[in-house]
């Protein structure tokens, strides 16, 4: 059998080859117009595409809607199928649109496969996709390889301020001493600020929580470390102590804020050998865990869009809230923390519980479609996930 695809004129014709009892076997031809021989609905069934060839059309075949090429890890639908007839030439074609809808057209058969097309991520350098109730990993890149994390290291500051309020030993109420030259520089700084502890002003626990939390505030954190264990040095011991208790292996961390010690030498806040905190994403969506299952009050707060304090906005980067650019509904996103160095690059830990399933925690690092990715990975976790 010998099937050939011949150009003229810019048109492809299509040669076709009768076979066996008057069979005949076709590939596709992609000029106007087509029409149509026979239809029927089909159960629904999940098909990717099978090479870089192949295009949807409008059933005439007079609008190419997109490649597959294009989409080359979507999963499309199929819910119709007809026999298309163009020149002396037919064809089954499979009527296709991807989980949302926003794309759909008919397609030559013979383009796609059945099965769903495997899930991934383009930018992202490591990431996990986690069930937030049984800590099964539901998709993963790169699970274990610890990187440096950037802000998101402040899941941990947060979780051991939390610890230090409701075990009784300090409160909301306790003020913090910002006093230090360093920190106050620090809050300054184009580069590495935040919060600005303004001299004579007193900041609460609960203010510099917030200020870590939403707006991220270095100072802020560091400020809450030494808060919690009496210096910085002492802080960043218990972080890697916590860690350690918690089995984390691909955790080490040097600052309590996730500034790097490069930068961090200018105020006088460098700690240890190591220039980074770096985790695996395991390992971070281990920490928010731990974190939203002992202290889910984070889950309240991680939620708010922003919050004033001492006259200072303190602006939540979370672009999955509610009113955000990449707002989605579903997912219910009500977390959790940002994170963006030069080393580190954009890294994000979002977590959400879509109606009738287990709450998924998403961790992407190095990432510079952060928001984008994560919303995907959500998608596909709550697709793959226990109800």
């Amino acid at each position: 059998m010998i099937i050939s695809k011949l150009k003229w004129a810019g048109v492809a014709l299509l040669a076709t080859l009768t076979v066996g009892l008057g069979l005949m076997v076709s590939t596709p031809a992609h000029a106007a117009t087509y029409t149509t021989v026979s239809s029927k609905a089909v159960t629904k069934t999940a098909y990717h595409k099978k090479s870089s060839a192949g295009a949807l059309y409008n059933q005439t075949h007079t609008t190419k809607l997109t490649t597959l090429k294009a989409h080359p890890n979507t999963t499309w639908y199929a819910t119709q199928q007809a026999t298309l007839k163009h020149g002396n030439s037919k064809g089954i074609y499979l009527y296709v649109s991807n989980q949302s809808g926003s794309l759909k057209g008919w397609v030559w058969h013979g383009y796609l496969t059945k099965g769903k097309a495997a899930f991934h991520l383009t930018y992202a350098k490591g990431a996990v996709a986690m069930d937030a109730v049984t800590g099964k990993v539901i998709w993963s890149k790169a699970a274990n390889t610890a990187r440096p994390i950037a802000s998101v290291s402040k899941i941990m500051t947060l979780y051991l301020t939390l610890q230090k309020v409701n075990d009784g030993s300090g409160s909301w109420n306790d003020v913090v001493d910002t006093s230090s030259k360093g920190l106050i520089m620090m809050g300054n700084s184009a580069s590495c600020g935040g919060f600005k502890f303004k001299s004579g002003h007193k900041y609460t626990v609960k203010d510099l929580y917030y200020a870590a939390l939403l707006d991220s505030s270095n100072n802020a954190a560091i400020a809450l470390g030494q808060w919690v264990a009496g210096s910085n040095g002492k802080f960043i011991q218990q972080m890697n102590a916590q860690a350690k208790a918690w089995g984390l292996t691909k955790a080490h961390f040097v600052s309590a804020s996730g500034l790097e010690n490069s930068d961090l030498a200018a105020f006088s806040y460098s700690y240890g050998s190591a220039n980074a905190n770096k985790v695996s994403p395991k390992d971070v969506a281990l920490i928010a865990k731990h974190l939203i299952t002992d202290y889910p009050r984070i889950l309240t707060d991680g939620a708010i869009g922003s919050k004033t304090i001492d006259g200072q906005l303190c602006y939540n980067y979370n672009n999955l809230l509610k009113g955000r650019k990449y707002y989605q509904a579903s997912l219910k996103v009500d977390g959790l923390k940002t994170g963006y160095t030069p080393l580190a690059g954009y890294c994000f830990v979002g977590t959400g519980q879509a109606s009738g399933k287990h709450r998924i925690i998403t961790v992407v690092l190095h990432d510079e479609n952060e928001f984008t990715e994560t919303r995907s990975l959500m998608n596909y976790a709550n697709a793959n996930l226990a109800d």
